[in-house]
């Protein structure tokens, strides 16, 4: 199912994408293996930007939820300076019988004033697969887009993937994320009497 077209970043608009992804059950040790990745394109310096970031703890004796896949709006921050404003988008999976890996990807999605329905916005550090460990029994994955223009309104388009242990698809779907609504700036008034 395509949802929209796909458009490159426009000119001077850069993204700033952070993204951390929690993968529980995979590790025998009780320590946490964590890297980090910071994108951010050539563009002009007023453009949403990109980062990431990946820890994979050990189950420990933590419960591992039953529920199915999940994506939300972490947070939706407003500004009247661009730079600012953002959202954050979560997805969340849990192991189903036969699963030897899982993997998400996150599509920003934009629906500027006046249009009709929302595109994908293409930049480094968005839609690409992030997969777990093998043997992770729950996996949830974190982007942040910072530097967003207004006034839009921007979701995620979070995939969802359970590959059996040699590789094959066994479970794909797709989620939505609720809305994060960046109003226009407010102009600014000069105060009566100065």
């Amino acid at each position: 199912m395509k949802i929209g077209s796909t458009c490159q970043t426009p000119p001077g608009l850069r993204l700033l994408v952070l993204s951390s992804s929690l993968a529980l059950g995979a590790l025998a040790s009780p320590g946490a293996v964590a890297s980090a990745e910071t994108t951010a394109p050539a563009a002009a310096a007023t453009a949403p930007a990109v980062a990431s970031a990946a820890t994979s703890p050990s189950a420990g004796g933590q419960p591992v939820p039953t529920t199915g896949p999940s994506a939300t709006l972490e947070q939706c921050v407003t500004s009247s300076t661009q730079a600012e404003r953002s959202a954050t988008f979560l997805g969340e999976m849990t192991a189903t019988a036969g699963t030897g890996r899982m993997s998400i990807r996150i599509e920003l999605q934009e629906r500027l004033a006046g249009e009709p329905a929302f595109r994908n916005v293409a930049a480094p550090g968005l839609g690409v697969w992030r997969a777990a460990a093998p043997g992770v029994k729950v996996y949830r994955y974190i982007k942040q887009v910072t530097n967003l223009s207004a006034p839009a309104v921007y979701r995620a388009a979070v995939r969802f993937r359970w590959l059996n242990t040699k590789g094959k698809l066994i479970r794909g779907i797709e989620r939505r994320t609720p809305v994060c609504v960046q109003p226009a700036a407010r102009a600014t008034t000069p105060a009566a009497g100065v």
